[in-house]
């Protein structure tokens, strides 16, 4: 998990997150990355609305977006600028995420076992007074070295769904 935005990504927040907001939206993360041979620019909206991020919310958004970048040219080669939700299981990569997501059910994925687990489920708490990520599973508070943690997403109780 990323503690902050570095490089690329941290130049692009500056330039962007005003615009993000001009356009009813939050921003949710950035990632620049090489998929292939092309390289890309992923901005991840959140609206914070019933219903999520629609398709004409990452439109308008790309749209601002799009003249931004190329007047400030942050970046120094040819990319793709992907403007996107971040889904119904998102994944939680940075400490905003967790203290945003506090009490909504979450999935831990650890880089190696603590108690023999790599995968802790449950309550997403927050962060505790030494900085590890609490979450209650079975009435119990485990406390997770932020480090410990490889990934960890937002849980979504399918289940629920309305058909």
């Amino acid at each position: 998990m990323k503690k902050e935005l570095t490089g690329v990504a941290a130049k692009v927040l500056s330039l962007v997150e005003e615009a993000v907001s001009s356009q009813g939206c939050t921003l949710w993360d950035i990632d620049y990355l090489r998929e292939g041979a092309d390289y890309v620019l992923r901005i991840t909206l959140d609206t914070g609305k019933d219903g999520g991020v629609s398709i004409e919310d990452c439109e308008r958004v790309h749209r601002a977006l799009d003249p931004l970048l190329d007047e400030a040219d942050p970046i120094d080669n040819a990319y793709y600028l992907q403007v996107s939700s971040p889904g119904v299981e998102r994944d939680i990569t940075l400490p905003r995420h967790i203290e945003a997501l506090c009490g909504e059910r979450v999935e831990a994925r650890l880089f190696a076992p603590m108690n023999g687990r790599r995968v802790i489920s449950g309550k997403l708490l927050g962060f505790d007074e030494g900085g590890c990520v609490v979450i209650e599973e079975g009435g119990k508070n485990l406390a997770l070295p932020y480090e410990a943690i490889a990934k960890m997403k937002l849980l979504f109780d399918f289940s629920l769904r309305k058909s």
